[in-house]
């Protein structure tokens, strides 16, 4: 039975009414400093700790809980004798219920003006102290980290003659030590990112102590293979608009390789903003996109980006930055899919789509939202990284041949630019009229990818006259150049930067092509 709770929380969400049904219930209330006030001014009865311990709140706070009677009202154990004898010699009543959460260490950090001394006053330690303790202890004590835990805890309450289930126990236990964990990971990321000086502003991107927390969202039947075994994690707080938010809405179980390719058609999707027409659809096969098209609307943008390669798109997964309605559903429905997702489906989509029962559908909110790292493990190790959150923009964009594009190029040649960044390196993307006419990816020479994407047209019956062409990188050689210029290109965009720089451009000039330099490499391994 829960007799008495110590609440002292930092973010106070939902707190006064869970303390007032409490109160309703009978349990003694203790708290502290700002929570105490509010819950008294609020006319919840309440007993500070201060008074309750006999011992001041001293050195400006630090020390409020650290006493043997809060502690000793936590851990004691119910079903020791001499545990429950050494309270009753101290005169230390038991507390049932801690709810508690931290000072926002990570907020404070996050703002440019935090100096040393705000990060370390913000560094909590009676607060994880008590989670720990009762989490130790939830046996006997009910310990909540999180306001989205107390209606939980009340409704069992109310419907189990005021008894907290050993499993509901049992989970906010597990839940307080991966709180801590992060709360302590953050810290710990944030003292060694500091240089020697000390300073806020000064501090490392890559700590010395790199802390990581992921939450499990499900198990995987099997990973890349079925003789592996795989999980997928989400950030305790994802970006907005990332793939970890996804909603499913049908459709079989996600699968390992089902996520990182629906990955990389939502991010690839993603980027294309910005652009005279406003839908998008991509279409990736094995992490690569095959099909990538703008048009007047979700159907229009589909039908274009599969003329690409309708080969390699039967089974793939396809992503929209706008809704599908029926007409794209109908299409849709066409093709064996393994994975729809767009920022919402309508009524009629959903009822035409519910046919396949297969297909899963993801609902993701769009967002610019990117991770702010990207790791790679190898053996023994983890290669951290910024993300390739950079857009090239037409400012960025460097002429370095006598022709001049048109301002149609000009467009197909930022579109193409914005597909290769999703394309496996070596990375070589034919496009014209904002849609793909042949996609090489992946290869160890620039000149089979550049092949590899004029056969992808040709299998299609596409055209690559006076297409345009994005390569991730430079061209080492002319021989790359010639290769495109051949199957039809008359426009290319790459970052440059080669020792042989001015033999390339020399050779577009002889070829009569438009060469632009971006200054920005996109390899994607």
């Amino acid at each position: 039975m829960i007799k008495q709770a110590l609440i002292s929380v930092s973010d106070k969400t939902g707190v006064l009414d869970f303390a007032r049904a409490l109160s309703a219930m009978g349990v003694n209330i203790l708290s502290t400093g700002g929570t105490a006030k509010l819950l008294a001014d609020n006319g919840v009865a309440v007993t500070e700790v201060a008074d309750y311990t006999g011992f001041p709140e001293m050195l400006d706070g630090r020390v409020k809980t650290l006493h043997p009677k809060v502690h000793g009202g936590i851990l004691a154990r119910r079903d020791f004798p001499e545990h429950m004898a050494k309270l009753a010699e101290h005169d230390i009543p038991t507390i049932d219920m801690v709810v508690v959460n931290l000072y926002p260490f990570q907020a404070t950090v996050a703002k440019q003006d935090c100096s040393l001394e705000d990060a370390i006053e913000n560094i909590d330690i009676g607060g994880p102290a008590m989670l720990r303790s009762s989490a130790k202890n939830h046996k006997d004590v009910v310990v909540i980290c999180d306001p989205s835990d107390y209606s939980v805890v009340l409704d069992e309450i109310k419907n189990n003659a005021g008894v907290v289930s050993y499993d509901t126990r049992f989970g906010l236990a597990t839940k307080v030590y991966s709180h801590t964990a992060q709360y302590d990971g953050a810290i710990a990321n944030y003292l060694t990112s500091l240089d020697a000086s000390r300073s806020h502003a000064a501090r490392n991107t890559y700590p010395q102590s790199l802390n990581v927390a992921f939450e499990k969202v499900q198990d995987m039947r099997y990973g890349e293979n079925p003789h592996q075994s795989a999980a997928f994690y989400r950030d305790v707080q994802p970006t907005a608009g990332a793939l970890a938010n996804y909603r499913q809405l049908q459709g079989k179980e996600l699968s390992f390789n089902n996520i990182a390719d629906a990955d990389a058609a939502w991010e690839c999707v993603k980027s294309m903003g910005g652009f005279d027409q406003s839908a998008a659809c991509v279409i990736v096969k094995h992490a690569n996109p095959c099909g990538v098209a703008l048009g007047a609307s979700a159907v229009d943008a589909y039908l274009r980006a599969l003329q690409t390669d309708p080969t390699s798109a039967f089974g793939g997964i396809i992503a929209f930055n706008v809704e599908v309605d029926a007409a794209a559903a109908t299409e849709l429905a066409k093709l064996f899919v393994e994975v729809l997702i767009a920022p919402s489906f309508s009524a009629e989509a959903k009822q035409i789509l519910s046919a396949k029962q297969n297909v899963r559908l993801l609902e993701i909110a769009l967002g610019n939202g990117v991770n702010a790292m990207d790791f790679k493990r190898v053996g023994g190790g983890l290669l951290v990284q910024s993300a390739d959150a950079k857009n090239v923009l037409i400012s960025d964009l460097r002429v370095v041949t006598k022709l001049q594009p048109t301002q149609q190029q000009l467009q197909d040649m930022m579109f193409a630019w914005r597909v290769a960044k999703y394309v496996k390196s070596n990375a070589i993307v034919f496009c014209g009229n904002n849609m793909t006419l042949g996609v090489g990816a992946g290869q160890m020479s620039r000149i089979d990818s550049a092949r590899i994407a004029s056969i992808k047209a040709q299998n299609a019956g596409l055209s690559l006259e006076n297409s345009v062409v994005a390569s991730d990188a430079f061209f080492p050689f002319r021989d790359g150049l010639d290769v495109v210029v051949d199957a039809g290109a008359r426009c290319v965009i790459h970052p440059g930067g080669s020792m042989r720089d001015q033999e390339v451009i020399d050779a577009a000039d002889e070829r009569g092509v438009v060469m632009l330099y971006t200054g920005t490499r996109h390899f994607r391994h």
